[in-house]
């Protein structure tokens, strides 16, 4: 019996469709989230090492926006990288230290608050990066021998790799000591820091990593810590002329490494445009305040004594730190980090380039 031609084509497009759509689901299931960096993103590493309160925000008033209690992160809710992960349809990704033997789910958060690319950034209390490469080594161990040597290589190769670094590299020095940029100049300086990041790129891809979010360092110098000291509270001109060096070298490399390293792709977040915008027209994204900090004490609320727990009891608590750009001394409101985190996962290549995180995700390695 012959069958139709209209049926074969319409049962082969069927078919397709059902083939295509079981592929894209497979593929997102198998897209796990891999953070490293700074207290960005950090979830929580910092309440598992011994450090200081400086070092850690594991203390209320952070996370009551949302959490209605302290988990670690350096913010009053959600992260940039939680939302990455509710975009990407994945759960909240757990810090590496706080998952037990075996444990896997859908990525893992080694980030760690106060950490620089340069070992001796806040040495002895924070993770560094380079310690972070080592931890991923160890959870590709571990994968392998959980899910066997295949099934982790997959998921080690078709994560992504989210990446925020280097701020406490430029921060440090400008705080505590400036008189080093009297001996070296910005431009070698930047170039140890970028030297590092390539560095732990290059380690990351030879582990078997090749997706990388990256993101670039915001305006420093216009964070309230920083405004605090400028002598009428204008933003910090050195801190914002690294950053802005730090960026350019950092945009270079990526399109270095992505001509040179087979299979490497990357996505550039122009978190200094983005933030530079917010603090030019904050009502336009729902601010009335970019300069002061939601929580805090003294000129801007820039003393870092959110919390009570830092040496100073004393502190001040804005109402709606929805209100407020930052919610702390150095650190974005949840509402900030929502919405650079949509800038990051659809936005257009004028702040996330050369392809949005959403596509980032769906690319697949042959």
């Amino acid at each position: 019996m012959s069958i139709p031609t209209r049926h074969i084509i319409l049962f082969a497009s069927l078919a397709s469709l059902l083939v295509s759509t079981g592929r894209a689901d497979q593929s997102r299931e198998e897209v796990a989230l891999f953070i490293f960096g700074d207290s960005i993103n950090d979830a929580g590493t910092n309440n598992y090492i011994n450090t200081t309160a400086d070092f850690r925000a594991n203390f209320p008033p952070y996370g009551n926006t949302f959490f209605h209690n302290p988990t670690g992160r350096f913010s009053d809710g959600r992260l940039i990288a939680d939302f990455i992960a509710e975009f990407a349809k994945l759960p909240l990704i757990p810090p590496y230290l706080q998952m037990k033997d075996g444990e896997f789910m859908a990525g893992t958060n080694f980030a760690s608050g106060g950490a620089g690319a340069l070992v001796d950034t806040y040495k002895g209390f924070v993770v560094d990066f380079k310690m972070q490469l080592k931890q991923l080594k160890q959870l590709r161990k571990k994968l392998r021998k959980k899910k066997g040597k295949d099934q982790a290589n997959r998921i080690i190769r078709e994560g992504v790799y989210l990446i925020s670094i280097g701020s406490n590299d430029y921060l440090m020095p400008l705080v505590y000591n400036p008189a080093l940029f009297q001996s070296i100049s910005m431009e070698d300086y930047v170039g140890m820091v970028i030297g590092n990041i390539t560095t732990v790129l290059k380690g990351m891809y030879k582990v078997g990593g090749r997706k990388f979010a990256m993101m670039g360092i915001g305006p420093l110098g216009c964070v309230p810590g920083m405004r605090l000291l400028t002598r009428n509270g204008s933003c910090l001109g050195a801190a914002n002329k690294l950053a802005m060096l730090h960026n350019t070298a950092l945009t270079s490399i990526l399109a270095k490494l992505e001509t040179r390293l087979h299979g490497f792709k990357y996505s550039y977040f122009d978190f200094y445009a983005s933030g530079s915008e917010k603090i030019r027209h904050p009502s336009k994204y729902g601010f009335k305040e970019a300069e002061n900090a939601c929580c805090g004490s003294g000129p801007y609320k820039a003393s870092p004594t959110c919390g009570g727990k830092r040496g100073v009891k004393e502190y001040s608590l804005c109402r709606h730190p929805e209100k407020f750009l930052f919610f702390d001394t150095y650190h974005p409101s949840e509402r900030a980090n929502k919405q650079s985190a949509q800038l990051m996962w659809n936005g257009s290549l004028s702040v996330i380039r050369p392809r949005n995180l959403e596509a980032l995700f769906k690319y697949e390695h042959v």
